[in-house]
């Protein structure tokens, strides 16, 4: 009986660090949050009389800003009572304004609610201060890092050091990530006409230029194949070359859009509309 009385007590939060990810218009002069806090994780919340044009709210309710925030209630819809804007990040803009969103999209899609996770907190205040003061060149990088320390917190991520087997990952080998499964080392290949065997430890590129490149793949899948230094980078979040970074960009945009089931990024669709658009193409980063 105890538990169950205190169950139904209202928290009282006060003081909690947090991000505005997403906001919609709930009845007449009020707003629903979607927050991303420090210690609470994502949690909902009710911003009464937010829309008023004389609400304290209304100027500090801004997304990619610091916030100290306070609330109270119980359930899965609770109250703010107070939300202070901190600084020390500045807005981000053009295309870091795009990432931002994106990395926005990702944490609303794949991370459940009421599930703290202070580093992949501390990873996405680092992410918004990268995308303000790097080059537009190096937001890739940015974004694949947040990309796997997201994977990772939500364990959706693949062990990058073994493979599906136990075997420490080789960096002169190729793998494929299997759904579940984890990553499996590209088996040797017969040549078929010359019966001679084609070694893993060759690269891609080689072997695929044989005229006897194994038709046990298909073209999908011989995209998909990624080499064990790329795997070794991405563990160690530095990508320096460009082969890394176009194996790294493909094999998260596989295992996000498997376990997003193959719903499609808002932010990636609007991205392209707009390099449609425009004559200067925004760089195709997420």
């Amino acid at each position: 009986m105890v538990a169950a009385v205190q169950q139904q007590r209202r928290q009282r939060i006060n003081d909690e660090p947090g991000f505005l990810l997403h906001r919609v218009a709930w009845r007449e002069t009020s707003l629903v949050l979607d927050v991303f806090t420090r210690h609470h994780g994502r949690i909902a919340l009710i911003a009464k009389g937010a829309r008023r044009p004389r609400s304290e709210l209304r100027p500090v309710l801004l997304a990619f800003q610091p916030l100290r925030l306070a609330w109270i209630g119980r359930g899965e819809l609770q109250t703010l009572t107070s939300a202070e804007w901190v600084g020390g990040i500045e807005a981000p803009q053009a295309q870091a304004l795009m990432c931002a969103f994106y990395l926005n999209e990702l944490l609303i899609r794949l991370l459940p609610r009421d599930d703290a996770h202070p580093q992949l907190y501390d990873a996405y205040t680092q992410a918004l201060i990268e995308l303000t003061e790097l080059e537009a060149s190096e937001h890739e990088d940015c974004l694949r890092r947040f990309e796997w320390t997201l994977l990772r917190e939500s364990g959706y991520a693949p062990d990058l050091q073994v493979d599906c087997e136990g075997f420490a990952i080789e960096a002169q080998a190729q793998y494929r990530w299997l759904p579940e499964v984890g990553f499996k080392r590209v088996e040797a290949r017969f040549a078929s006409e010359s019966m001679a065997w084609i070694d893993d430890s060759k690269p891609l590129q080689a072997a695929a230029a044989t005229d006897d490149f194994d038709e046990r793949y298909t073209t999908q899948e011989r995209s998909d194949f990624i080499e064990g230094d790329t795997l070794r980078s991405l563990a160690q979040g530095v990508l320096e070359h460009g082969i890394h970074r176009q194996q790294a960009k493909r094999l998260t945009r596989r295992i996000l859009g498997h376990y997003l089931e193959g719903r499609a990024l808002y932010t990636r669709k609007m991205l392209f509309e707009l390099q449609s658009m425009t004559r200067s193409p925004v760089r195709r980063d997420l």
